[in-house]
């Protein structure tokens, strides 16, 4: 079987700090014997093919010359849009080129199944679809729910998910957003999963703490930006320290909202607050070693892999009470839920965690197990290759049917 699969986001080279879980989920779908092609849009500097870990990766130009492509990459397509006009005018250039190459590899490939990351690409997706006949997933990953839910482009958005033969999501609020819309009958829940090979509590315990400080550590992990709500742990921190003087607050990746959340630190003078920038996922276990509570204050989450990376490695956790975050945490059975936007009900809960250590290791003994249970990758291919094979055989069963109808 193979499997053409459309992305945006996806490791430009060895090494990049592009989220890489549509590469973890190709690479160990490529390990359950299944052929996967990776179509995703280039980068300068990139190559426009090479094979990763056994995956065939195609990478299209939109734009010329290629080193002023700006719409994918960095902070994300919809972070990029606002930046300039040059990228609103490689919107429509992204689409026609990925249509290009996807319809050209289909052929030369002669791929089986088309698998569409983000509603955008399942655009690209539909229209293969329509033109090849060729069976199609589409993940929505809970960030471009946008596309159901504004003016023009939710048209867009419904023709997809009515032209998908099946939609996975990857949490409970995601398929409640796109169940709302009355347009999906076949949609299934599968997360993204964690590599339990990497993030485990015998693996963090072998590297070498070298602490920045004695004091106690308050982890955060992800992109800058508004959405990730870490402006709120911030203004957290006077509370927190009126309780717990000996502590610290590491805020890991980098963003379009890094210069503001800097200057709040300044406003509030706090001198225990660390901005680490971007880390590798290889290197994460570093920082989740110093971790005492992991803290994940977002405003909107489709799910929340570094929540689940963090309960992996024997952290205790906080998440906000939104979207994919329940779906992770039973409040006070594996983590603590919070408020979202609510400075004080953050600090209550970081002072109650980090002074009751048998909190502290029940939610430790507690994360890890929900991890293992529902979010390891291992799980998440299994479900993920069930719907494949049972695409591919309902697909070219009516296939030969429809030939044998023809012939007779």
């Amino acid at each position: 079987m193979k499997v053409l699969v459309l992305t945006t986001t996806f490791p430009r080279w060895k090494g990049d700090s592009t989220p890489a879980f549509v590469y973890e989920l190709s690479k160990r779908l490529r390990n359950e014997g299944l052929e996967i092609v990776v179509l995703a849009p280039h980068y300068e500097g990139a190559k426009f093919y090479e094979e990763m870990e056994g995956l065939k990766v195609y990478r299209f130009p939109y734009f010329y010359p290629t080193k002023y492509q700006r719409l994918c990459y960095g902070g994300g397509i919809l972070s990029n849009l606002k930046r300039s006009k040059l990228t609103r005018i490689q919107s429509p250039l992204l689409f026609l080129s990925e249509l290009y190459y996807a319809i050209r590899i289909i052929n030369e490939e002669k791929i089986d199944i088309v698998h569409s990351h983000w509603i955008p690409n399942g655009l690209v997706g539909a229209f293969c679809k329509k033109i090849l006949n060729k069976p199609l997933i589409v993940s929505v990953h809970g960030s471009d729910l946008i596309f159901l839910n504004n003016g023009f482009l939710k048209y867009l958005g419904l023709f997809i998910l009515k032209n998908c033969d099946l939609c996975s999501v990857n949490s409970t609020a995601t398929r409640d957003s796109v169940i709302s819309k009355k347009i999906v009958k076949k949609l299934k829940i599968i997360p993204m999963g964690v590599d339990l090979n990497l993030f485990n509590p015998d693996t963090v315990s072998k590297i070498n703490k070298t602490p920045i400080t004695d004091d106690l550590v308050i982890l955060t992990v992800g992109r800058l930006s508004e959405e990730k709500g870490i402006k709120f742990l911030i203004e957290a921190m006077p509370a927190i320290l009126k309780d717990i003087p000996a502590v610290k607050l590491m805020i890991v990746g980098d963003g379009p909202e890094r210069k503001n959340l800097e200057q709040i630190v300044k406003r509030y003078d706090l001198t225990n607050v660390i901005f680490v920038g971007t880390v590798l996922n290889e290197d994460m276990n570093k920082f989740y070693k110093k971790a005492d509570v992991f803290v994940l204050p977002s405003l909107r989450e489709g799910l929340g892999v570094v929540l689940l990376e963090a309960m992996a490695c024997g952290i205790p956790v906080i998440g906000s009470n939104i979207g994919g975050i329940t779906d992770i945490i039973r409040n006070k059975e594996n983590g603590l839920l919070v408020e979202p936007e609510n400075p004080k009900d953050i600090a209550d809960k970081i002072i109650m965690l980090l002074s009751e250590e048998k909190l502290k290791q029940k939610f430790s003994k507690n994360g890890l197990e929900t991890v293992k249970e529902k979010f390891s990758w291992d799980v998440v291919i299994n479900r993920f290759v069930e719907v494949y094979n049972s695409l591919f055989i309902s697909y070219y069963l009516h296939k030969c049917s429809s030939n044998m109808s023809d012939s007779s």
